[in-house]
């Protein structure tokens, strides 16, 4: 199944819930799983899911994963982030295309941000025909960054009036706050660490244990969020009560430091569930509000 239709698939599986619960009926997704080994056919297939269903509702937690499925508001009000991202990769794509086209026919290096009003005028000489084309793409450009900054306001601005830790920026603590949806569906530490998929991985037996790299089962726009937060929050928070903890190992230098940022970047997934639903102000954290 090719991406673009795996993501059609999922929208419409969310408005067929959106509809039954809207009806009255109880609606959940699962996680995949693999369910008659290699015999797969659709009798075993709905024999399967029932037998885990019936076992799931008389209280066995383990046979079924439901996926919380985010509300209409809640999925909009997350398609602004990822909109943005979507448009800086489509102005980064079009830059890198005029950088190509150049390189090509006039074999030059153009500036960074060549678009711009001040680089632009520096383009004179070029080839007559391979400038019109640079200015078609100038066109482009200027226009998704117009939207990118309407945008950038927008977002902004819903959290404009709150505290923010010095260092973690709006448009981080809005992004987060967009791919979590409710930081209250969260009952403990070890489920919001979880979700960020910054658990180390693990195979242990008997008397042995044995921990190797993150899972990265969680949400991959939150984890490197997350990742990259902590380095900005190393320079601007010196009293944060999580990197306190583990200043020796941050000490060390090379790859144990970045080892540790993963670490670090779960427990901000944890402060930040903390703090949004109340149970630890900035004053417990060892943060400073921007």
């Amino acid at each position: 199944m090719s991406p673009l239709w795996a993501r059609r698939t999922d929208r419409a599986q969310k408005l067929d819930v959106w509809k039954l619960v809207a009806a009255g009926a109880q609606s959940f997704l699962i996680t995949p799983i693999a369910l008659n080994g290699k015999r797969k056919t659709d009798k075993l297939d709905a024999r399967a899911l029932c037998l885990r269903l019936s076992r799931w509702l008389d209280g066995n937690r383990e046979e079924l994963s439901p996926i919380r499925i985010p509300s209409e508001v809640e999925q909009r009000k997350r398609e602004g982030t990822r909109r943005r991202k979507f448009l800086g990769r489509l102005i980064r794509m079009l830059g890198n295309r005029g950088h190509g086209q150049v390189a090509e026919y006039q074999h030059v290096q153009l500036p960074g941000r060549w678009w711009g009003a001040r680089n632009w005028k520096k383009l004179e000489a070029l080839d007559p025909w391979v400038r019109e084309r640079l200015s078609e793409l100038r066109t482009l450009i200027v226009a998704l960054e117009a939207q990118l900054a309407a945008l950038e306001t927008e977002l902004v601005a819903r959290v404009k009036a709150q505290p923010i830790p010095k260092g973690l920026g709006e448009i981080t603590l809005v992004t987060v706050d967009g791919e979590v949806c409710d930081w209250g569906r969260f009952n403990n530490r070890k489920q919001i660490g979880s979700y960020t998929g910054c658990c180390p991985g693990e195979h242990s037996s008997g008397g042995k244990q044995r921990l190797g790299s993150i899972d990265r089962m969680g949400n991959g726009r939150v984890r490197t969020l997350l990742v990259e937060a902590v380095w900005r929050l190393l320079r601007w928070q010196p009293n944060w009560v999580a990197a306190q903890k583990l200043k020796v190992k941050l000490a060390g230098g090379g790859a144990l430091k970045k080892k540790t940022v993963v670490a670090l970047a779960r427990l901000l997934a944890i402060d930040l569930w903390r703090w949004r639903t109340g149970r630890a102000t900035f004053e417990d954290l060892g943060w400073v509000a921007a």
